[in-house]
């Protein structure tokens, strides 16, 4: 089994459409393909009919942003209760920052460069969730930068003058929260120090106290020594370890099946007691 467990589409800041994304999985010959847009369900349905119609497994999934100490981490949450209100709760409070600090990031902007609202809105779907990447695609399609890279290099990185911050649960209760809703909480990228600040040993080991499976250790954005630490942190805290492409489409440089998880983890997740069923080929 080739599986590819991070993955991101339209419904937040990915650029291909959720059957876009199981078909391209399909043709790189994948059998099994996560969906985990930022705090958000909503392109679970579209995956699920291309997923059984194409004959790939879905791992239905989302990104959860979190904080400590100003520290940003992301967490991974898998085959939770879509329904389940504390954690819809949190989803819409990170969506609704994310849209205000989205708006107060344009407006900082806007005092330099010949950027609207308007220019932003239309890089994002509807319903989809805000985020940093779609005003990065604006400035590209301003003329004002040439990729989203650039936008984020320039203007929209952690620290910028024009940085705005937006409301982030902490990791160690959304990972009660996500295994309350039933799911398997995995977090991603631990040691991708590229973004900025990463989290401490100890506070991973208190998240696996609370539930966590798995750290993400094969990630495009970790180098052999974060993969190493990470995989022996992993080894220490008895969590499996899961590898994957964090696939944006063209929003990013990262390949589909770039990364990916040994057959061994993707059946022990999916073999938590409490997890909700995958969709398509698994047939669970």
């Amino acid at each position: 089994m080739i599986a590819d467990l991070h993955a991101h589409t339209l419904a937040s800041d990915g650029t291909d459409t959720p059957t876009q994304l199981i078909e391209k999985a399909a043709a790189q010959g994948l059998d099994l393909i996560a969906i985990t847009d930022h705090d958000t369900t909503s392109g679970w349905d579209e995956a699920s009919a291309a997923a059984q119609r194409v004959g790939i497994s879905l791992l239905r999934g989302i990104e959860i942003s979190c904080k400590w100490q100003e520290i940003s981490l992301h967490l991974l949450a898998y085959l939770h209760e879509r329904s389940d209100e504390p954690l819809l709760a949190e989803l819409s409070a990170a969506r609704d920052s994310r849209d205000s600090r989205a708006r107060r990031i344009t407006e900082l902007l806007a005092a330099d460069l010949p950027i609207t609202w308007k220019d932003v809105s239309a890089q994002v779907e509807p319903g989809a969730t805000v985020g940093r990447p779609h005003i990065a695609d604006a400035l590209v399609a301003l003329g004002i930068v040439k990729q989203r890279d650039e936008a984020f290099a320039k203007y929209l990185y952690t620290g910028s003058p024009y940085y705005a911050a937006h409301y982030a649960p902490d990791p160690v209760a959304v990972v009660k929260l996500v295994r309350a809703a039933r799911g398997v909480p995995v977090m991603a990228h631990p040691f991708a120090a590229a973004r900025g600040p990463v989290a401490p040993d100890q506070l991973i080991a208190e998240m696996a106290q609370a539930g966590l499976f798995a750290l993400e250790a094969d990630h495009p954005e970790h180098d052999d020594s974060q993969r190493a630490h990470t995989i022996a942190l992993a080894a220490d805290l008895g969590l499996h370890v899961t590898g994957s492409s964090d696939y944006h489409g063209r929003g990013k440089t990262n390949r589909l099946g770039q990364c990916t998880t040994a057959p061994t983890v993707v059946e022990a997740l999916l073999s938590e007691p409490t997890a909700v069923t995958a969709i398509g080929a698994l047939g669970r």
